[in-house]
């Protein structure tokens, strides 16, 4: 009889999970159910950036996940047949106000880029040629090109993911669900008892876990992106501008600009788009690219990221049930974090095995108490 596997969240580690569940179960020995109602989801508000490389953040454990994560996108790649609607690797610019300070990242990305494949080469740019690289900017700044740096467009992303999934057999409840006191999940049909479970529900982990008695320590980021149209004509391919201190930029193919993300600790789980945040990432666009109008704007994207107290993803079994699975935490990074987390849990559940994982997180029990 197949065994009962469980995922609840639908968001980069819940789909990224259940494709590899159904992927890696050759033997056709899982039976598996997503449960996802996609509210508020980080990952399908989100476009995101691939380049983790030259991040100002310290975290060895963090620099660790997010490094392989990144390598591990081209075997994701591969496995689920992404298309380049949904992944694109055009390479990404990184910049930083002080000539000096670009200087010694550079210094810094060749020593990085000698171990590091993913990254695949490195080049230091004048304003002139990233200019040419990216046509739509009036006041280009000088930046360092990383070849290997890829975008992401996250609601695509995911549709491709879960798509492959229930091609694999996997079904998909559109449904919020929770456990109840003994562990069964609690569905719109009732109870189920599921042998395994993965718990990826973002800053919404709280509430999944309460019934458990489990604390949660994570708290919700609200995050706002803007879309804008920057010319139909636009050439294809273009890559990422990652300025120090200012809101990325990332065009898409067919003219689509998008810039963001903001950074909201007071916006909770509120998904309204606001006027401010758009202006703000308005003005912080037109610093480089001053011919951007309001009227250009054709959305803005609204998702609620989870955060920790230490900035770190974390991802195990829940303290005292090797059968119940989580991963989150994720903030910003989530796109270069998530699915790699979301492979090695469902990895364990295929080999009946848990990993050693404390050289990319520290223990669940930090962060789940």
């Amino acid at each position: 009889m197949a065994r009962k596997v469980a995922v609840i969240g639908g968001g980069i580690i819940g789909a990224t999970a259940a494709f590899y569940l159904s992927f890696l179960d050759s033997n056709h020995q899982l039976a598996i159910t997503l449960f996802d109602d996609g509210t508020g989801q980080a990952t399908k508000a989100a476009s995101g950036i691939i380049s983790p490389w030259l991040s100002k953040r310290r975290n060895k454990r963090w620099y660790a996940l997010a490094k392989d994560g990144a390598a591990f996108y081209s075997k994701l790649v591969a496995d689920a047949q992404l298309g380049s609607d949904a992944y694109q690797q055009t390479g990404t610019i990184v910049t930083r106000r002080a000539k000096d300070a670009l200087e010694a990242l550079y210094q810094e990305a060749q020593i990085k880029v000698a171990h590091t494949p993913a990254m695949q080469a490195v080049q230091m740019l004048s304003s002139q040629e990233v200019a040419q690289r990216l046509p739509f900017l009036t006041n280009p700044p000088a930046g360092i090109f990383v070849k290997g740096g890829a975008k992401i467009d996250g609601a695509v992303f995911i549709d491709h993911l879960l798509s492959r999934a229930q091609q694999n057999g996997v079904t998909l409840k559109r449904q919020r669900v929770t456990f109840d006191a003994r562990g069964a999940i609690e569905t719109t049909d009732g109870p189920e008892l599921f042998e395994n479970v993965i718990v990826a529900t973002g800053t919404w982990m709280k509430g999944t876990l309460e019934p458990l008695n489990y604390l949660v320590k994570v708290r919700p980021q609200k995050g706002q992106l803007i879309d804008l149209t920057v010319s139909e004509h636009q050439r294809a391919g273009l890559p990422v501008l990652m300025p120090e201190s200012l809101s990325d930029m990332i065009p898409f193919d067919g003219g689509k600009l998008v810039v963001g993300a903001t950074h909201e600790n007071d916006g909770g789980f509120d998904l309204q788009a606001t006027s401010a945040a758009e202006a703000t990432l308005l003005g912080n666009a037109k610093t480089f690219a001053k011919r951007l109008s309001a009227n250009q704007i054709t959305g803005v994207r609204v998702g609620t990221r989870a955060y920790t107290d230490d900035f770190a993803p974390f991802f195990g079994h829940l303290p005292n049930n090797p059968n119940i699975l989580l991963g989150g935490g994720l903030g910003s990074s989530g796109l270069t974090t998530g699915p790699i987390i979301g492979y090695l849990l469902a990895k364990s559940i295929v080999d009946h095995q848990l990993g050693d994982w404390q050289r990319y997180t520290k223990s669940v029990s930090q962060y789940v108490i």
